[in-house]
């Protein structure tokens, strides 16, 4: 996933100085980032506090599931579901194979939240369960007695409508508005509210399923989809590879299909299709171009599947389908990066995985990286070195606004909800401190080296003190002189970024910020700006970097000449409003209230709630939109703004 997910609620206080900041210092761009917290402990205090925190995490214990496979662990799922649309439910069965690490051991707990179960069988008989106590983050396990020499056992249950994993979207909120839609998304933690399983990264297994939908609907999942396959409403799957359970993923709709390559395809709605195509039609391309450095494609086919735009991410790196935002089609490849990056999971994540949530830089930093490196193959280093400032700026602003908790690369997330991880540290602080590695041991050391990782490790889920193990015996040992290990311990458990870390530049941004400076002194007219050969990237970093304080005459000049308001790039489109907010240009607010009620993306819907918040007239604002939209919004997008309206 790019950039993802924490639901903490901004403080005023941190709302109010980031308001006096540069938009390019906010942390606008992780998927849902975290928040800041107004009460700062001093550098030392943090240190120690960290230190004696660090020392209590048991490693490798995942936090975030009361299942128990290090006692008996699942290693398949078949799964039997049928869709109601009505109902809003997923009803049927998940038959688990499993395997007794303990033999002496007879209980087998799993992770489910809000599902109602039906019973429990083996070999045709019940076998008997209970539901133990909920916890308000975690949901409520299901205790199984497995009868000695049993290792198959079969839930009968049905999700709730309301399942945090799940959304379902009536005909009216699609592209062709004549069917419903269905799509899960289970990361960080969301596989327990569809199946009942163990929903941590540390089991993985493998897994097949049959979906039994309307027969006019056709279901993909993150397995082997057959593109050719006849629309008859019973719609089977496998997947071969072990996966942790966050990887599966189920959307059962109006979809149609067309290839970009011998291994690439994209399912979308139909009025999506062609443009989808086109866009991203250089996927085969990355594909082809990763391989050869980072060893074969493990997965079969790489297709996309393009969602409405209620999807509240980016995209997510299901294995074999990537489920994408339809905000990211501008018509010029301009976004294209998230589709390096949801394939670029394909090594880095999926084939590698983190084996908690506390080790997510593990599956992010990596890929972060990768994706760089795909945008560098594919569309040459000018582009790369433009991603790479708008990143270094991403990281910056996180660093701004997060606490030093969660400025750390293996943080402490005890007691805290799972999708607090998401934020832009794992992410561009993760991918700062590999390209760091990469340049003191040279790029084609690190290649070979990136290689033989991911071959050594592949369909394992692997520890941060893991992956510093392997360094030891590995980079640190064949680049003594080049590599500090203290100082790599420095990037992974303590807050901000290294000095000396690398920097970021590119020439494409000097003639911006020339002009954005002789604008804002008044020695230029915005329509005397030469924008002619401005790319996306360009736009972007003018926007971004412009004060948060303007006049509305500034405002209007950028307008009349540029039509910010009503920029077709969603992204672009986005900046400028926050803009719009910040200096209340109601010119723009039709443009605002249609963007929120349109949008379920909380990368983009999320800071503009949280910049309307900031006053009354503002949040009564924002309660209008949120009221108008909240119906089509995603649960995770509902929880990560509400507070913001309240």
């Amino acid at each position: 996933m790019t950039l993802r997910h924490s639901f903490i609620i901004a403080c005023t206080s941190i709302l109010l100085t980031a308001c006096s900041k540069p938009v390019s210092e906010i942390n606008t761009s992780s998927e849902i980032d975290n928040s800041a917290e107004t009460a700062q402990l001093s550098q030392s205090t943090q240190s120690e506090t960290a230190v004696a925190q660090e020392d209590q995490i048991e490693v490798g214990r995942d936090y975030h599931s009361l299942s128990n496979p290090e006692q008996i662990v699942v290693k398949h799922v078949s799964l039997d579901l049928a869709v109601d649309f009505d109902a809003k439910q997923l009803k049927g069965s998940a038959t688990l194979d499993v395997e007794r690490v303990e033999p002496t051991a007879n209980q087998l707990i799993l992770d489910t939240r809000e599902l109602s179960i039906l019973g429990v069988t083996a070999d045709g008989a019940d076998v008997p369960f209970e539901m133990l106590p909920t916890d308000v983050h975690l949901g409520t396990p299901l205790s199984i007695e497995l009868p000695k020499g049993i290792n198959r056992v079969t839930v009968q249950y049905t999700t709730s409508p309301d399942a945090s994993g799940v959304q379902w979207l009536t005909p009216e909120q699609t592209a062709e508005k004549k069917h419903p839609f269905l799509f899960t998304q289970a990361q960080a933690i969301h596989a327990r509210s569809f199946i009942p399983l163990q929903d941590t990264p540390l089991a993985r297994m493998t897994y097949d399923a049959v979906i039994r939908t309307p027969k006019e609907l056709l279901a993909v999942m993150s397995a082997a989809n057959d593109p050719d396959t006849e629309r008859d409403g019973v719609y089977e799957f496998t997947m071969p590879q072990p996966i942790p359970s966050y990887l599966i993923a189920l959307a059962v709709g109006d979809l149609q299909f067309k290839a970009m390559g011998e291994r690439t395809g994209v399912y979308a709605e139909a009025s999506w299709l062609e443009r989808a195509a086109k866009e991203f039609e250089d996927t085969e391309n990355m594909l082809i171009e990763t391989e050869k450095r980072y060893g074969e494609y493990s997965w079969g086919r790489y297709d996309l599947l393009i969602l409405p735009p209620s999807f509240p991410f980016g995209g997510m790196e299901n294995p074999r389908l990537s489920f994408i935002t339809p905000t990211v089609i501008a018509g010029d490849k301009s976004l294209v990066a998230l589709i390096a990056h949801e394939l670029a999971h394909s090594w880095s994540g999926n084939t590698i995985t983190n084996a908690t949530w506390r080790d997510l830089w593990l599956n992010e930093g990596f890929t972060t990286y990768l994706t760089y490196r795909i945008m560098e193959f594919i569309y040459g280093s000018e582009r790369y070195e433009m991603e790479l400032v708008l990143g270094a700026q991403d990281l910056q602003a996180a660093i701004d606004n997060l606490p030093a908790k969660d400025q750390k690369l293996a943080i402490d997330l005890r007691g805290r909800d799972a999708d607090d991880v998401f934020s832009n540290i794992p992410y561009e602080k993760g991918a700062l401190f590999i390209r760091e590695l990469e340049q003191k041991v040279g790029r084609e050391n690190f290649d070979i080296f990136l290689l033989q990782y991911f071959q050594d490790f592949a369909f394992e889920s692997i520890t941060t003190e893991q992956f510093i193990d392997y360094l030891d015996t590995t980079l640190l040992k064949d680049h003594a002189e080049q590599l500090d290990r203290e100082r790599i311990m420095q990037w992974i458990f303590e807050p901000g970024v290294p000095k000396g870390a690398p920097e970021a530049d590119s020439d494409a941004f000097i003639v911006v910020d020339e002009a954005r400076d002789k604008w804002l002194a008044g020695d230029l007219a915005a329509t005397a700006i030469d924008t002619k050969d401005w790319n996306f990237h360009q736009w972007k970093y003018f926007l971004d970097n412009l004060p948060n304080q303007l006049t509305h005459d500034q405002l209007d000049e950028l307008d009349d000449a540029f039509a910010f308001t009503q920029h077709p790039n969603n992204e672009i489109a986005h900046v400028w409003l926050l803009h719009s907010i910040y200096n209340w240009y109601e010119p723009a607010f039709e443009r605002l209230y249609d963007y929120l009620t349109s949008i379920g993306r909380n990368k983009l819907v999320r800071p503009l709630y949280q910049a309307l918040s900031a006053t009354e007239e503002g949040k009564k604002f924002a309660q209008k939109a949120f009221a108008e939209a909240k119906s089509g919004y995603h649960p995770l997008t509902i929880r990560a703004n509400e507070g913001y309206v309240q």
